[in-house]
């Protein structure tokens, strides 16, 4: 690799931009930046579970209901003649849905003394943080982090904004699992936090796509095969800078920030789980059972604590932004340079010749991949009776000889006689002695020598192909190919499928990423490049590359799609699914949580008069 590629243009004061390093047990790797990420996420939660909350005793007691009129009644507001305007009764339903004291509460329960609860707000906390640094690097556009320091500063930030959204929200995940907290009508919450979870993957997705460099291109000419072989490739182009770069600015957060605040709604309304009864109930107990689900979704009547919803807010935001301002002047962010036909053309012109010449003959896999390019069948993959890929069609047509060949040549034909002389001898040829001179070059040209630059191949029966060969190689080297090839683009120009796919047919790009330790049997989904931590949280897909039987499968892709698929339904339906939903219960992690507090969840100084209620009460009985 060249000193240029890997250099990065800005300096932070660790130089994270090393070549990482890499831990192997069994089928596993993962490299240490990764496996720094999760330790210290598992340190974090550990934390969270062991330390004393601060004044966790200072509880108030239940609060009283309240009198009679003491409160304004939300249908009182307006006259009884507005009372079935639809305007009056949305008016009305919000009040009685959601009162201000649920919206902005200033108490809350007993037992929310543990650091656990905690993650939930520096969650939202650190997705501000995303959400405003990527804002701040739209003002300067789609380039200025990659040229100028200040842009570099700020996609610094938005990197390292994210890395700790995602981190509270896996260890908030945690702690929301080892609660139960589905219990008493909460599994919607439940289950949008898991969805917000989904799109904050996609999200994050899209956001290394649209990074522009090696890393971005890389994923992009990897993840389009699981894309393309469900058939979601068809209208979903992970090499469409331009369509990832809108879903991840646009389409995406719209999602998500809807989701979150929904989430965030659901809990205000249907407030904190309750701890879990600290005697279990026995499986053929129903009567129990079922009096525990109800005191779960009754609300809390033992002690409270002053909770100050908005200063604890501003804490969080404040420590997150310390903690990112740190990350992102001490460790900077990746940005090893992309991958061009000019660079790969320079760098390894052996290597270019030889694909162009597979593209040519069609041998390469873009030439035969198959839906949504072309219809070939290199690349077709199926598990069960219907072929999605088949089924979308394509979307995106591509002739590799045409595109990555001929057209670009018939350009620089009108101005290079020698040129226009040899396509115009290949093209009027007949179809079977075109592929009799291309083949043969393909086979010549693994021989090739350069003297002066000009690229020199045994004498074979490959007609005017050197020629062509040639003068394709001088129009990389030039930049012009790059240009002719996102130029069959109309527009912005932003669809990088046709250069990227040329690019990935050729050894030279493997090889960046093989030292890079970004390949599929590298778990190379989860690495960025240097010692940048990249997305562990997609250990769980990139888990069935290296599993039997689906590692040796030709579908693995689909596989990996459906089986990563059946896990997230799952995690969606713990709620509802026996066994599952009362692994908590089987493994009591939630005793860590609510230590210190007594079976009502008060802090064991509970007032004469409190009556406890929940699972507390249920756990009594039961």
């Amino acid at each position: 690799m060249s000193t240029a590629l890997m250099a990065a243009p800005h300096v932070a004061a660790i130089d994270l931009n090393q070549p990482g390093t890499y831990l192997h047990w069994s089928i596993f790797e993962i490299s240490v930046a990764n496996l720094v990420v999760i330790a210290v996420m598992v340190a974090i939660f550990g934390a969270a579970l062991l330390l004393p909350f601060p004044h966790r005793n200072r509880t108030l007691p239940a609060a009283a209901e309240p009198a009679p009129g003491s409160e304004p009644v939300p249908g009182a507001m307006g006259d009884d003649a507005d009372a079935s305007m639809w305007t009056s009764r949305a008016r009305r339903f919000a009040l009685r849905t959601l009162p201000p004291n649920k919206l902005l509460p200033d108490r809350q329960p007993g037992y929310v003394a543990s650091w656990v609860y905690v993650f939930g707000v520096a969650t939202l906390a650190a997705l501000a943080l995303a959400i405003v640094s990527g804002f701040t690097i739209a003002i300067g556009g789609t380039d200025w982090w990659h040229t100028n320091p200040v842009g570099h500063f700020f996609n610094s930030m938005h990197l390292w904004s994210v890395e700790l959204f995602m981190a509270f929200m896996v260890i908030h995940l945690w702690g929301k699992f080892w609660m139960a907290a589905w219990r008493g009508r909460r599994a919607l919450t439940w289950i949008t936090g898991v969805v917000a979870f989904g799109a904050s993957i996609v999200e994050c997705f899209t956001g290394y796509l649209s990074q522009q460099n090696f890393d971005s291109q890389w994923i992009a000419t990897n993840g389009k095969d699981a894309f393309n072989a469900t058939g979601v490739g068809a209208f979903f182009n992970v090499m469409n800078f331009g369509q990832m770069l809108l879903w991840h600015v646009v389409l995406v957060p719209i999602i998500l920030i809807a989701l979150v605040g929904a989430h965030v709604l659901l809990v205000r309304v249907r407030g904190v789980s309750h701890p879990l009864p600290a005697t279990r109930i026995g499986w053929r107990d129903r009567a129990a059972r079922q009096a525990a689900s109800q005191a779960d979704a009754a609300p809390w009547r033992g002690r409270t604590r002053r909770y100050d919803i908005l200063k604890e807010g501003t804490i969080a935001t404040a420590i997150a932004l310390a903690l990112v301002l740190i990350m992102a002047a001490v460790l900077s962010s990746p940005d090893v340079p992309s991958v061009s036909v000019q660079s790969w053309a320079k760098v390894a012109p052996a290597d270019f010749l030889g694909t162009a010449a597979g593209e040519l003959n069609g041998t390469a896999l873009a030439a035969s991949y198959g839906p949504p390019y072309n219809n070939g069948t290199a690349a077709v993959q199926q598990v069960g009776p219907i072929n999605w890929q088949k089924l979308s069609g394509v979307t995106q047509p591509l002739n590799a000889a045409q595109d990555f060949v001929l057209k670009p040549l018939a350009i620089l034909a009108e101005t290079n006689h020698p040129v226009g002389a040899a396509l115009a001898a290949y093209t009027s040829a007949t179809p079977a002695q075109q592929q009799k001179w291309a083949t043969a070059y393909g086979t010549a040209v693994t021989k090739v020598k350069f003297a002066g630059g000009t690229p020199v191949v045994p004498a074979a029966g490959d007609g005017p192909v050197p020629a062509m060969m040639a003068a394709e190689l001088t129009m990389a080297r030039s930049g012009a190919l790059d240009t002719d090839l996102l130029a069959q683009r109309q527009f912005y120009g932003t669809d990088f499928t046709k250069p990227l796919l040329f690019i990935a047919d050729g050894q030279y790009y493997a090889g960046l990423a093989q030292s890079m330790h970004l390949t599929g049997d590298q778990w190379g989904v989860m690495n960025e490049t240097g010692s940048y931590p990249g997305q562990p949280w997609l250990w769980l897909y990139q888990l069935w590359y290296h599993v039997a039987p689906f590692s040796n499968s030709s579908s693995v892709d689909v596989w990996a799609v459906y089986l990563t698929g059946i896990a997230t339904l799952l995690l969606l339906a713990v709620p509802f699914i026996p066994g599952l939903r009362d692994v908590p219960r089987l493994i009591p992690v939630h005793r860590l949580i609510w230590r210190g507090t007594d079976s009502a969840g008060d802090g064991g100084d509970r007032d004469a008069g409190a009556q406890p209620v929940g699972s507390a009460a249920a756990g009594q009985s039961g």
